[in-house]
């Protein structure tokens, strides 16, 4: 879980019981989270540096920190691609690569709508499914979904 006012996670994925708290190096306000299950990792938004910190669960440190657009308050993780995702209120989402359990990069920032706060990962099919609120300031309601592609120097 993220303890947003002290900058810290608490878990212990095995056993579901608090054993300790860990300080997120480089993060203020940690709000979203996602895991890696298999490779041990952490993905945190953290909204006071703008940032997604990748969290190694066995050492306890932060191993990359990669930026993001404002307002970013929902992440998912594809393990299937190793994909990383995060909506963010601005106006974007995030989409970001894991090219190993130690090295990630920022694939882009895809525009969408202002206020695409939530989103959702289809794991089976690698689509991303994105509620909407407004369209250009007007009210909305309605999901958008996204095929996730490759990126252009893997095709």
């Amino acid at each position: 879980m993220n303890l947003r006012n002290t900058n810290e996670i608490a878990i212990d994925a095995a056993t579901d019981a608090v054993l300790g708290n860990y300080p997120v190096e480089g993060c203020r306000y940690n709000h979203g989270m996602a895991v890696d299950s298999e490779h041990h990792r952490a993905f945190l938004l953290c909204n006071g540096t703008k940032t997604l910190t990748i969290f190694a669960l066995d050492t306890h440190k932060a191993i990359a920190h990669l930026p993001l657009p404002a307002g970013a308050d929902v992440v998912k993780f594809d393990p299937g691609l190793g994909r990383i995702y995060a909506a963010c209120s601005s106006g974007f989402i995030a989409v970001l690569q894991a090219q190993d359990a130690d090295h990630y990069r920022k694939l882009e920032d895809f525009a969408v709508q202002k206020m695409v706060h939530s989103l959702a990962v289809d794991t089976a099919t690698h689509r991303v499914y994105a509620p909407e609120q407004q369209e250009d300031g007007r009210p909305v309601a309605r999901m958008i979904v996204y095929e996730a592609v490759e990126p252009a120097h893997k095709r």
